[in-house]
């Protein structure tokens, strides 16, 4: 029953969404405002109606409803309640109709508060937020439908299961923490579209597509950070980052998002680059549509993708169309977001924005010519060519390098124009620090690298320069006795610049993070029990390999002792070999998984990869990596988020 309400309701909201272009076409032909109140009606009953079919399929996800073949296929019995609420983004239709969900919540927030006050722009929000939903709504009523029953006639006992890499926590919030990020950027292309149609580019529209971009930015930067810690927790590579195409496809609009952040703020100050922030505002959600063609296509392979359901040239297709109207639209609208307003200087805090822009629009290009660069040439001859990490890493690192120093820059200029004099008197101390830092680790270390010399005289440059700004507003803002007191006021006195401070502290702890990658080291090995190995200053001792049944899987359970070289106990680890599906008949079926440990400090991180086990020697395989600095990198990804969510909470209502 609860399955054939949900299937009505995608059916319901295929049917409202349309008659909405059909009022909107009325309200256009006889400019009358009912019209338009009937469209914006079905549009909301068309979110309703999402809403309703999103918690149908919930329910019979937790009530196991195996008819349903969406349910056989990614839940059984055995699957943990948390797991079987997760398992709704865990395939093709599930993952559609969770995409429309959030769409629709966006939507409806979007209505009763920006359009609220934004009335000149309801028309072609509206049409272009109906065009959005029909693309999806069409694809998830006749090609990948969660409600569609088994296709036999034979009852199905139990389901396959969900695949184990995704019964982890941070892989259960990771997607939808993402899917925020991807489908609000939508709000963000209706707005920026909807208002140069309109031609109502107004002071209030900048300040609210900015608090758009900045909750959006915010949960496509936790989502990504919590696909790499998931990535390094679960995978068993030792790595958070390997320029997968699919992580690819969520860094892009990540880059250009905060390309527009950065320079709508020239906008809302000056009213300059209205040209740059519509291609970059529209060009975010045409990159987060390009990364799901590549997921959804098929046409390539990853831990990340789905499995390919006839859906590419359709999203090729909705890409297609979203790229023609902005570029008609921008052509059209070309004179009205020219400017007579000129950068005055290159050494002005506008200057500083503009080549952040640059460099962030260049590291997204080099990202999306790697990533796209196999399928142009298996499509252009048929040869797939493979491009690897060292691509990426080669052009990326010296650009990221230049985006550190960048950050540290930017603080240092004043608007309008900044005199050499005083120029030279804000980097002197900057220079200063970064010199002695770099200085310091070659005379430490031993070592020189010429990247990681770089990066470190980068990471003090920057982090001096925003701790300076922070020195000179506390100073200023200091009213109080109370250390503590002044220093709340003093952020509490301007939260959007100074959270975008934290979140470029964030950055530069992330950079901390990356160096650790230069100086990681590894090892493979096999023990018996009582066996120990000595690696990187530490003995690893084997003490038992014990097995058990689980509720879902079967497990092999090692005991590890660390000695460290003062002969004492560091810390004990556990890593297990697991095989899921054990009790299946045909052994193909079976998953074997490594359940890695880590004993984690802020210096390093000791990984532990049990990789396979010889039951009948007695034998484990595992794999030991010293990793550096990797703490840094989640410490980092948290800070950004909250400087972001420091910056978007306002001190009154905006929108």
């Amino acid at each position: 029953m609860i399955s054939q309400i949900g299937s009505v309701a995608i059916s319901l909201a295929g049917g409202l969404i349309f008659s909405s272009f059909f009022f909107l076409g009325l309200y256009k032909y006889f400019n009358n405002k009912s019209y338009l109140l009937v469209a914006e009606r079905a549009v909301l009953a068309t979110c309703y109606s999402l809403f309703l079919a999103f918690f149908c399929l919930l329910n019979e996800l937790l009530v196991s409803n195996f008819n349903l073949q969406y349910v056989a296929q990614y839940t059984s019995y055995e699957t943990p309640t948390f797991f079987k609420v997760t398992a709704l983004w865990a395939g093709q239709a599930g993952s559609l109709l969770f995409w429309s969900f959030i769409t629709a919540l966006f939507t409806v927030a979007y209505i009763f508060t920006t359009l609220k006050k934004m009335k000149n722009l309801k028309f072609h929000s509206y049409l272009i937020l109906a065009f959005i939903f029909s693309f999806f709504i069409l694809l998830t009523n006749f090609i990948a439908n969660p409600f569609e029953p088994v296709s036999s006639d034979i009852i199905v006992q139990n389901g396959n299961g969900l695949n184990p890499l995704l019964q982890n926590f941070f892989m259960a919030i990771h997607p939808p923490i993402l899917y925020v990020g991807f489908t609000g950027s939508a709000i963000i292309f209706v707005m920026a579209l909807a208002a140069s149609i309109s031609k109502d580019i107004s002071f209030e529209w900048v300040q609210s597509i900015r608090r758009w971009s900045l909750f959006v930015w915010t949960f496509l930067s936790a989502g990504i950070i919590l696909g790499g810690y998931w990535a390094y927790n679960e995978l068993g590579w030792g790595g958070y980052w390997a320029w997968d195409p699919v992580e690819n496809s969520s860094l892009m609009p990540w880059l250009t998002l905060t390309a527009f952040i950065h320079s709508s703020m020239i906008q809302e100050k000056r009213g300059m680059l209205k040209k740059w922030n519509f291609l970059l505002a529209t060009s975010t959600y045409i990159l987060v549509i390009l990364g799901t063609f590549i997921t959804r296509s098929g046409i390539i392979s990853s831990v990340h993708s789905f499995t390919a359901e006839n859906l590419g040239p359709m999203f090729f297709t909705f890409l297609a169309l979203l790229v023609l109207y902005t570029i008609f639209w921008f052509i059209k609208r070309k004179s009205y977001l020219d400017t007579d307003d000129k950068i005055d200087s290159f050494t002005s805090r506008e200057g500083g924005f503009l080549y952040n822009n640059l460099i962030l629009i260049l590291m997204c290009f080099t990202i999306m010519w790697g990533t796209l660069f196999p399928i142009l040439s298996e499509a252009w001859d048929g040869n797939k060519i493979y491009v690897g990490a060292s691509y990426f890493n080669q052009l990326n690192i010296p650009i990221g390098l230049v985006l550190l120093f960048l950050m540290g820059i930017g603080p240092l200029l004043s608007w309008n124009y900044t005199s050499k004099s005083v120029l030279l008197s804000r980097f002197k101390t900057p220079m200063i620090s970064s010199f002695f830092t770099g200085l310091i680790y070659i005379i430490f270390s031993g070592l020189f690298q010429l990247y990681v010399f770089v990066a470190i005289m980068g990471v003090a440059f920057t982090l001096t320069s925003i701790l300076g700004e922070f020195y000179k507003s506390y100073r200023k803002q200091k009213r109080s006795s109370n250390f503590f007191k002044s220093l709340l006021e003093m952020f509490l006195s301007n939260r959007h610049k100074n959270g975008g401070y934290i979140v470029h502290i964030g950055i530069v702890l992330l950079f901390i993070g990356f160096i650790g990658r230069a100086f990681e080291v590894e090892k493979e090995f096999s023990l018996s029990p009582g066996e120990q190995i000595y690696f990187s200053n530490y003995i690893f001792k084997l003490n038992s390999i014990n097995s058990e049944a689980r509720d879902n899987h079967y497990a092999f359970l090692s005991d590890i002792d660390v000695i460290d070289n003062n002969n004492e106990l560091l810390t004990n680890l556990k890593p297990e070999k697991r095989i899921y599906f054990y009790w299946n008949s045909d052994p193909e079926k079976r998953q074997p998984h490594s359940e890695l440990d880590i004993y984690s400090t802020i210096q390093k991180d000791i990984y532990s990869i049990f990789s396979a086990y010889d039951a009948k020697k007695n034998i484990g395989y595992f794999k030991i990596m010293i990793n550096p600095l990797v703490n840094w990198v989640w410490i980092g990804g948290i800070l950004m988020v909250i400087g972001s969510l420091f910056a978007f909470w306002p001190s009154r209502r905006v929108i």
